[in-house]
């Protein structure tokens, strides 16, 4: 198999367990979103400790270097990089979980969530980054789309729920450029396992406060913890990483688009959920903004002209 096909497998069996995901948080939205969000969090950490030391042998034997970073200032930046890309995790991720709660409509929680893939280059512009027609096409459908999912009665028709996700979507947006600024500088895997130890404390700590966790609970929603623990969080990263590796990055962001599309199939056909057709225009319209601010227009037409 060749090397682009395999790591493109890879991501698209990535898609599909994220957005199967949201089918179990949909299915486990009977209990707090704190604890739920502590629960799967602790399940990451656990499968993310032997996948760095699997990194790791593999490294040692292609004689690459292995290991925590042996200077004091590589090591504060690992850690520093955990704690600001895991703390926007943890916003993010607790926003959508209550989103979730409130509306446990995986479609529109998968679609409104997608929009960081429109965001993250918006947000790029205040950064100095240059924008592009492209990009501000995308928007305007995106726009749309976002007006007919859910404004259901006009502008009063937002609900809580809408604000909530579009809310996760931006601090998505922000943990995605942490990730950007500092994946070049640390390791990919170790950053992996800071950031969800730091969501785990967090929302631990939240769902303490805030929340009354029980065994009881846990027990009753134990298959969506461990799926979104072990699969989503663990499996789904880790398969990221080894998928996104010598891969174009317009490819790669186009295969994990149908992430949005796995969890409304998968909500279709495990929850029996359903859209009306203006909703569903809606979710057309964003995933076509969401594929249209990753298409490598600007590439091809090169290619057009050097041919």
């Amino acid at each position: 198999m060749k090397t682009q096909t395999k790591h493109s497998l890879m991501l698209m069996l990535c898609a599909f367990i994220w957005g199967t995901a949201f089918v179990a948080q949909s299915a486990g939205s009977g209990m707090g979103a704190y604890s739920f969000l502590a629960g799967r969090s602790w399940l990451a950490v656990l499968v993310l400790i032997p996948t760095v030391f699997a990194f790791d042998a593999v490294r040692k034997k292609q004689g690459q270097p292995y290991g925590w970073p042996k200077e004091k200032s590589e090591r504060k930046t690992l850690l520093g990089a955990g704690l600001i890309c895991g703390t926007f995790l943890f916003a993010a991720s607790a926003a959508q979980q209550i989103g979730i709660t409130i509306d446990p409509s995986t479609a529109k929680a998968a679609f409104l969530t997608a929009m960081y893939v429109v965001l993250v280059p918006v947000f790029g512009l205040f950064l100095g980054r240059k924008g592009s027609a492209q990009l501000w096409v995308s928007m305007v459908i995106a726009v749309a789309g976002l007006y007919m999912l859910c404004m259901k009665n006009g502008f009063g028709g937002i609900e809580t729920s809408d604000w909530i996700l579009l809310s996760c979507a931006v601090l998505f947006s922000f943990q995605i450029m942490s990730i950007d600024h500092f994946s070049p500088l640390v390791d990919g895997v170790r950053l992996s396992l800071i950031q969800f130890i730091v969501v785990a404390v967090e929302s631990s700590a939240a769902a303490l406060i805030f929340e009354t966790p029980t065994l009881a609970e846990y027990g009753a929603n134990f298959l969506p913890v461990v799926y979104c623990g072990v699969m989503s969080s663990g499996a789904g990263y880790t398969l990221q990483i080894l998928g996104q590796k010598e891969l174009n990055p317009a490819i790669a962001s186009l295969i994990m688009c149908l992430e949005s599309v796995f969890s409304a199939l998968g909500g279709w056909l495990l929850l029996g959920q359903n859209l009306s057709m203006r909703e569903s225009a809606g979710c057309a319209l964003i995933f076509a903004a969401v594929v249209l601010s990753q298409l490598p227009l600007a590439e091809l037409r090169r290619c057009k002209k050097s041919a």
